[in-house]
């Protein structure tokens, strides 16, 4: 699909379908078709494939060619099947216009042209935009990791408190949502890294042939957020980890309790199955299958050895 917006005044409008491209200040190709992409072409503009996106080398990634700035990033989104996932976004900037291309749907792209005149320096020409677009991602970015915070103070409380869950399907739960949180954070911690190196990019290379000195404290301010956000991504990171042994240990423990009993009542039956099986031999010469009381002799045995073995255990404060 293929959607392009134009600036009015500071807000964006959408183009109908057949209205000329040229009028648009951001065209954004999602899963573009091959007459889509033959279109943006005719404009001068090379629609990289995702397995071009996909490149991890940073020249793939940052790079200029005909005096056209391409510059890839890593984006947390929705598949099509409404998964999560993280896929690469393709900024493609010229002078006059900004160009992305995308195969998920991050949900900044659905809420950024509404609020544009809200976000960042504006949506003028493309340098704006690209900075406005960015902040948009960014707010995004950081409401993800303010949700996995709460995540794991609730799953701290959950844990670690008094009445914290002993049973092993409510850890095993735990543990699976502590994972979950731990792959979010884990793509937000990769966007931002790829985010980081795509400001950079553009606030070196771009910032004085795109009214630099307009945007030069914009992008500053932008660098700032970027690293705080990764510094509470590791720090949520870490939580993660603390959260995942904790619940692991719990986890062992209570597997442990239910290995003790079964441990303690194999041994508290021991000296009666000792004495069952002494009285179970078939040997001839054995004077108390004679005897009236053997019977009842034999039972109180094995009770009287049961429950001794029960109160040594208790005495040495086993149980």
């Amino acid at each position: 699909m293929l959607f392009a917006y134009r600036a009015i005044d500071t807000k964006l409008e959408k183009l109908p379908l057949d209205a000329p491209l040229q009028d648009a200040v951001w065209i954004d190709l999602y899963r573009p078709l091959d007459s889509q992409v033959q279109t943006v072409q005719a404009m001068g503009i090379e629609v990289p494939t995702l397995a071009e996106m996909e490149e991890i080398e940073i020249s793939n990634r940052l790079y200029r060619e005909d005096g056209i700035d391409y510059m890839t990033v890593v984006l947390p989104g929705m598949s099509e099947t409404n998964e999560p996932m993280s896929g690469p976004v393709t900024f493609i900037m010229t002078p006059e216009r900004l160009f992305t291309v995308r195969h998920h749907v991050p949900r900044p792209f659905t809420t950024y042209p509404e609020r544009a005149n809200r976000v960042g320096p504006g949506c003028t020409d493309s340098a704006r935009l690209f900075v406005s677009l960015i902040e948009e991602i960014t707010g995004r970015l950081a409401d993800l990791l303010e949700g996995s915070g709460k995540a794991l103070d609730a799953l701290a409380r959950e844990v670690y408190g008094d009445n914290g869950g002993t049973d092993s399907n409510q850890l095993l739960a735990a543990l699976r949502r502590t994972g979950r949180e731990g792959e979010q954070i884990a793509r937000v911690r990769l966007s931002l890294l790829t985010i980081e190196r795509a400001v950079s990019y553009f606030g070196q290379s771009l910032i004085a042939e795109h009214r630099g000195t307009a945007l030069k404290n914009p992008v500053k301010g932008l660098m700032r957020d970027l690293h705080a956000l990764e510094v509470h991504a590791d720090h949520l990171s870490a939580r993660v980890a603390l959260a995942s042994d904790s619940t692991m240990g719990m986890i062992n423990l209570s597997q442990n309790q239910t290995i003790k009993i079964v441990s303690v009542v194999a041994v508290v039956f021991l000296p009666p199955t000792v004495i069952a099986s002494a009285y179970g031999m078939n040997f001839e010469v054995m004077p108390e299958l004679q005897w009236t009381l053997g019977y009842p002799m034999a039972l109180g045995m094995m009770l009287a050895s049961a429950v001794g073995t029960y109160l040594f255990f208790r005495w040495r404060r086993w149980l």
